[in-house]
């Protein structure tokens, strides 16, 4: 499965920019918020 990859790839990248968190943390929410409302 991809999961572990894709895990391994962001801590990197959060690791290499420190910043890129708040943008993966906010467009993670704002996908799971579009899900939830057209589900």
């Amino acid at each position: 499965s991809l999961q572990p990859v894709v895990s391994l790839i962001a801590g990197i990248l959060i690791l290499v920019v420190p910043r890129l968190l708040n943008y993966i943390v906010a467009v993670y929410l704002i996908v799971i918020g579009i899900l939830g409302l057209v589900r």
